[in-house]
């Protein structure tokens, strides 16, 4: 009897022991889920906020640069003037070293603060960004977009800041902001030449010695309008 009674209370403990053990692994798992479930949650609400921060930066950026389009030209309808921001915004978004207000800066500066698409210069230079008809044809190749005459394209104002910004980024990496304008401006060798010697401005052309001050003033009155 004493033997069955051992026996009967090993049993008791055993099933005691995996009914614990089943419980704790429920337990352990129930956990895992859980935890599982909060970083979900936690991812989710992460990129909500990440999604959130784009929307107002986009929303911010686009309502700056239609104010800014509006100051200098008032006749320009309000849907012209949001795909212009939008395609600003863009840009700033493809080419990092390029932001709203340098962009938008330049495009002050090169439409002699007109804002008209259409503008052309005493040089032949075309539209909102002034590109010279040969360096728009090369541009667009760089681009991907079809060249049929350069009114056609360089009067297209999205097509014209496509071609402008991915110039001027290009001269902006090689040179900074102030020698990329140098170099949009008088060209790169002159650019560099000025560089070279300490950016004595009687390196660069009479025209160029003007306009790099002109658009940074512009830049940074727009910046100090402003964080974007």
């Amino acid at each position: 009897m004493l033997f069955k009674g051992v026996l009967k209370k090993t049993a008791l403990v055993f099933i005691a022991a995996v009914v614990l053990g089943t419980l704790y692994l429920v337990f352990i798992r129930a956990t895992i889920l859980e935890t599982e479930q909060i970083s979900h949650i936690e991812s989710s609400f992460a990129a909500h906020n990440r999604l959130q921060a784009i929307h107002v930066e986009r929303k911010s950026s686009i309502d700056k640069v239609m104010q800014i389009i509006s100051r200098y030209n008032r006749t320009m309808s309000d849907s012209l003037k949001y795909e212009l921001a939008n395609e600003i915004y863009l840009m700033t978004k493809k080419y990092p070293k390029l932001n709203i207000n340098f962009i938008s800066a330049t495009i002050t500066h090169e439409s002699a603060k007109t804002w008209d698409p259409k503008v052309v210069s005493h040089a032949g230079a075309l539209g909102l960004m002034q590109i010279m008809p040969a360096t728009g044809a090369f541009l667009a190749v760089e681009e991907g977009l079809p060249w049929t005459t350069p009114e056609d394209v360089l009067f297209n104002p999205i097509y014209n800041i496509r071609l402008g910004c991915r110039y001027l980024n290009q001269l902006v990496g090689l040179y900074e902001k102030d020698g990329g304008l140098a170099a949009y401006n008088g060209g790169p060798r002159r650019a560099e030449m000025w560089i070279a010697n300490k950016r004595d401005n009687m390196i660069l052309w009479e025209e160029t010695r003007t306009y790099v001050p002109a658009v940074l003033e512009l830049y940074h009155r727009f910046r100090t309008e402003g964080t974007l």
